[in-house]
């Protein structure tokens, strides 16, 4: 790493600025009412081919444009711009490490909630390490909490904008008051949804189940990553609607994202879960597959320095 986090550089507006001087206007509508819509993009460093990995960038950013267009704002920015952004200013910090990426597309200028533009667009790299501490645990104590997840019919799950994670901060935020690494959520029909930035996977029988769409999740790449790996191995994956009490005779639990990988759930409300067998195994899978390393998922990684 060329800078360290407080002094490297970020593409804002079509330039590469020092983080300090990416200025956003206070009254824009993104820092009024959240109205962005945005990714987060792992990216692996692979130490014998002294090469970078994006994972999965393309359908990054087709959740990106797709959530553009179901909260209806403008994109002026074609998927080659993007990617040549995001490339970019990996290049100019010279990153040789694991990292998490935001690409954001917010609303600018003196509009109100209802805007649909100008949008403009920043792209702002982090080493793993420097992200949030839930995603740099080994293990996590969860709850349920009290606060339902946000329904299709109200503010949808679908749609990855920033407006959306403050139901995750309601629910963190009661996690951590009450002495908890996170939470899981419950949906408006009181059945299982996810975590706060996360989804939720529980193993029974050597089965892996997981809720459903339709339970107010979001389009996570990292669920579908963990789906497509496990079939690959050899194991059952159910998608189907979860109750509560099932959550405290699993086998194993996690949640699992961009930033926080695979991460085993030791217990739930207090009821201890062991750190189960299948979820290393899907672990260390997840992880050499973003390196680069697995055959059968090479499609997924992009190289970041190429010649």
């Amino acid at each position: 790493m060329k800078y360290d986090v407080s002094e490297r550089l970020i593409w804002f507006k079509g330039e590469l600025v020092h983080v300090n001087d990416a200025k956003i206007n206070i009254l824009a509508p993104t820092s009024q009412f959240g109205l962005n819509v945005f990714e987060g993009i792992p990216c692996y460093w692979n130490e014998d081919e002294h090469q970078l990995y994006a994972f999965r960038l393309d359908d990054h950013y087709e959740r990106l444009l797709r959530s553009a267009r179901l909260i209806q704002i403008d994109c002026p920015f074609s998927k080659s711009d993007l990617k040549k952004a995001f490339v970019d200013v990996v290049k100019a910090n010279e990153y040789e490490e694991n990292l998490s990426v935001r690409q954001t597309l917010f609303v600018d200028g003196f509009g109100s909630w209802g805007s649909d533009g100008p949008t403009n667009m920043f792209v702002a790299p982090i080493p793993r390490g420097k992200t949030s501490a839930e995603y740099n645990k080994k293990g996590l104590n969860v709850c349920v909490t009290s606060w339902r997840r946000i329904s299709e019919n109200a503010l949808s799950p679908r749609i990855k904008c920033g407006a959306n994670y403050i139901n995750s901060r309601y629910g963190q935020r009661e996690a951590l008051r009450n002495g908890y690494d996170t939470c899981l959520f419950l949906n408006e029909y009181g059945k299982i949804s996810e975590g706060p930035g996360s989804c939720f996977f529980m193993v029974k029988n050597g089965k892996l189940i997981t809720p459903a769409f339709t339970d107010a999740v979001l389009e996570s790449i990292t669920r579908d990553t963990v789906i497509k790996l496990a079939k690959s191995l050899g194991y059952e994956v159910e998608e189907r609607t979860i109750d509560r009490t099932e959550l405290y005779t699993a086998d194993e639990t996690f949640l699992c994202g961009s930033a926080m990988e695979l991460t085993p759930v030791l217990s739930i409300d207090r009821y201890e879960l062991g750190c189960g067998e299948i979820s290393e195994i899907l672990h260390r899978s997840y992880v050499n597959t973003a390196k680069g390393l697995n055959p059968l998922f090479k499609n997924w990684v992009t190289a970041i320095y190429t010649e």
